[in-house]
């Protein structure tokens, strides 16, 4: 699948809520899983690859590979931490971003099930990230307006360099 990148309007709009999971919604989270794992990424969300639906897949080492169908985030924690993200959607632009240390988030899985999943660290970081691509957001808006700015302004220029040996969100 096509990753859609920076510029595209789609990656700004709010992403609308999966009616039904059928073999489609199925279909479309394993290719969303090969795309993930051809890029390197570790998240991949819908509207990443043009696909304007609330579904996003998450697959972080030593976490089992995950599908999140509309989900809904119940809770976050008081505490922050700060860490280096990228996107795939903005290749070769890295910035620190403050996020909530853990999550509490209710969704749905390829099954129909529905499921809560209590994350920290790396794996609340990327479920909030995708999360975040649901909602028409960008990591770079958790960054101060000067920096986004330069960044964005890097990345047009063609002055960023994708990293191959790291995987990205």
């Amino acid at each position: 699948m096509q990753i859609i990148t920076l510029g595209n309007d789609l990656l700004r709009q709010k992403a609308e809520k999966v009616e039904k999971i059928d073999a489609e919604i199925i279909e479309l989270a394993k290719k969303m899983f090969e795309t993930l794992e051809s890029e390197q990424g570790l998240g991949l969300a819908g509207p990443q690859i043009g696909v304007n639906k609330r579904i996003f897949v998450t697959h972080i080492q030593n976490d089992d590979p995950r599908v999140f169908i509309n989900p809904s985030i119940i809770e976050t924690s008081a505490e922050t931490a700060k860490c280096e993200e990228g996107c795939l959607s903005i290749p070769g632009v890295y910035a620190s971003v403050v996020r909530p240390e853990a999550i509490k988030l209710q969704a749905w899985n390829e099954k129909g099930k529905p499921f809560t999943i209590e994350a920290e660290g790396l794996v609340a970081r990327v479920i909030l990230h995708e999360y975040d691509h649901l909602e028409g957001v960008l990591f770079l808006e958790h960054l101060p307006q000067d920096k986004r700015e330069k960044l964005i302004e890097k990345y047009e220029k063609g002055e960023v360099t994708r990293k191959k040996d790291k995987r990205q969100e």
